[in-house]
């Protein structure tokens, strides 16, 4: 198989599944457009994250409350981007809430 040094990694982050969703589209129409070629959304295992706190601040310990918190993440892969790919993402209005990280 031959690896292509000429590619785009997109890690997407979020807690709201629905926005990370709706990027993942917006990203992948915008790629579309530019005629380059997309591989993904490719769902990353989501991370748990569990907070035990106390319900009562000084007496009964037995009495605890469960908080968690979900992270969601996706990964999308492009090949062959041309100019126009790279400037299409750059305007691209993706919604708050979700954390973009590009690698070339």
């Amino acid at each position: 198989m031959n690896i292509n040094h000429n590619s785009i990694r997109i890690k997407l982050k979020g807690y709201d599944k629905s926005l990370l969703n709706i990027s993942c589209k917006n990203i992948l129409e915008a790629v579309q457009r530019t005629n380059a070629i997309s591989i993904g959304p490719i769902p990353l295992p989501t991370k748990k994250r569990i907070y035990c706190v106390l319900r009562s601040p000084h007496v009964d310990k037995d009495s605890r409350e469960h908080f968690e918190l979900k992270i969601h993440k996706r990964m999308i892969n492009i090949h062959k981007p041309s100019s126009q790919t790279i400037d299409a993402l750059m305007k691209l209005n993706l919604p708050a809430g979700v954390d973009i990280e590009v690698k070339l």
